[in-house]
């Protein structure tokens, strides 16, 4: 991959068209517009320093385990290892978000056409639960192709985001009829119907941008598939996130200037198809709703790719039970198709609540942004408290990265909490926000294994050949007529 590509894979998962039309109905319920015209530029500011953050490590360790690998090189092998867990966590949830989202998307456009398809209810959660393993296995399939066609794809992701995210929020500005509210309307309307106060449906609703704001560690993950890694993944990482800021809130206000009615669009099906085939008519406004569902369906590739390469660097340090098995790749297209299979799986069982649960794509959210997150920043504390430990690569902070790196580490502090509260109230077993239980069972699950077992037989990454071989290390065997052999 190039430079251009390792940015796209990150843009690509992080999907505008993807998070912030998937959790729009979300914000709507939890605070009205203000979720996305003020939540939107707060949660961007407050992400940056966490993405430049983790950008200055990337430089330093351009590796596809990421994340862990910083975390075992700066903290030790605890920290790497309870890292990947947290981040594997995370990249099961993301995939589980954006391919369920997808999934409710396809639900409404098909029961547009067919109003008899279900679309609610216990049969509408079977109907998507359906859809969404479909999904999940074209995504697997189009991995198994080999890492040229995902780049491809990838770049062509790229160029439809922000072509898509044009001719949506032009179409929704200039061509829909005369816009029936006020410009303070987006700014001022702050009412939560959660069940809960204005300003806990707020914060509850930066959900919207904190959960869109994720996926961008994909500029590490396939470092080891990225040429000038040092420079290019800390480039992808950052500019995934500054771009998707500014066109993802442009996205946003075009969907809130362009409501016909606020409480008729809350009631609907789908807030975004409504108010795209309401001011466009239905051949248009259907038109460019699946402009967006083919970005998220190339956001739920990438991240199938992603969470695969995650998986095989993980098991190929030998830190998930059955590590030879997901640690393979595939000799004809050099893919880890094991890794690939894992990925899937394991985001179909994570969505299976859905069919007892109505909340379970908040609920998946809030476990992928807080597992994500927890990874993130979890090197970028080790990075701060013990700063002599990290090589220096081509792109340093300076004096900038003390501020940077604390600030990043209360926000996520902050949102951690924040998501595993409740986000209806009166809660009810129907509605209960499971996060904080899963969390809790990983906990419970993780802590133990480590100090009865896996202590013992996991040293960090494992070095898979010497960085700068020398004639005098014992690594190599160069004498004349010897073939080169590798001790590991």
């Amino acid at each position: 991959m190039g430079g251009f590509s390792n940015f796209a894979i990150s843009f690509t998962i992080i999907s505008i068209l993807s998070g912030c039309l998937t959790l729009f109905s979300f914000g709507l319920t939890s605070s009205g517009t203000t979720a996305a015209s003020i939540g939107w530029p707060i949660v961007a500011l407050c992400v940056m320093p966490v993405a430049i953050s983790m950008a200055e490590i990337a430089s330093a360790y351009p590796t596809a385990g990421g994340l862990y690998y910083w975390a075992s090189k700066l903290g030790g092998p605890a920290w790497g290892w309870f890292t990947a867990w947290f981040n594997l966590i995370g990249q099961v949830a993301i995939t589980a978000g954006i391919v369920y989202g997808l999934s409710i998307f396809v639900d409404a456009l098909i029961n547009q056409f067919a109003p008899g398809f279900p679309a609610s209810g216990h049969a509408g959660a079977i109907a998507t639960l359906v859809i969404y393993a479909i999904i999940l296995l074209v995504g697997a399939f189009i991995n198994f192709a080999g890492v040229n066609v995902v780049s491809t794809l990838n770049s062509i992701s790229a160029w439809w985001h922000m072509i898509g995210v044009v001719i949506i929020v032009a179409a929704v500005l200039f061509f829909a009829p005369i816009h029936p509210h006020p410009w303070h309307f987006a700014y001022a309307t702050n009412q939560s119907s959660s069940g809960f106060p204005n300003w806990y449906g707020f914060l509850i609703g930066l959900l919207l941008a904190q959960y869109t704001f994720t996926g961008y560690d994909a500029s590490a993950h396939v470092s080891e598939e990225t040429v000038g890694a040092d420079k290019n993944a800390p480039r992808g990482i950052i500019l995934s996130v500054a771009v998707s800021a500014i066109a993802g809130y442009v996205l946003l206000m075009g969907l809130v200037f362009a409501i016909p009615d606020l409480t008729k669009t809350m009631a609907s099906t789908n807030p975004v198809l409504y108010i795209l085939t309401t001011r466009l008519g239905v051949s248009i406004g259907t038109t460019l709703f699946i402009i967006a569902l083919c970005a998220q369906f190339f956001c739920g590739t990438a991240s199938i790719t992603a969470n695969s390469r995650m998986i095989y660097a993980f098991a190929r340090d030998r830190g998930i039970p059955g590590w030879k098995k997901w640690s393979k790749i595939n000799k004809e297209k050099h893919v880890p198709t094991n890794a690939i299979w894992l990925a899937v799986v394991c985001a179909f069982i994570l969505a299976l609540p859905a069919l007892f649960s109505t909340v379970i794509y908040a609920a998946v959210t809030s476990i992928a942004t807080i597992g994500l997150y927890v990874a993130y920043v979890t090197p970028v504390f080790l990075r701060r408290i013990h700063p002599e430990r990290m090589p220096q690569g081509s792109f340093q902070l300076g004096k900038w990265g003390v501020f940077l790196g604390w600030w990043s580490v209360a926000w996520v502090i902050f949102i951690c909490i924040l998501f595993m509260l409740p986000t209806v109230g009166p809660v009810t077993l129907s509605n209960f926000n499971f996060t904080p239980v899963v969390l809790l069972v990983v906990f419970a699950f993780l802590v133990p294994w480590w100090f009865s077992s896996v202590k013992n037989w996991f040293h960090g990454p494992i070095r898979e050949i010497d960085e700068e071989p020398t004639v005098a290390t014992n690594q190599f065997q160069l004498r004349m007529g010897d073939p080169l052999k590798l001790d590991e």
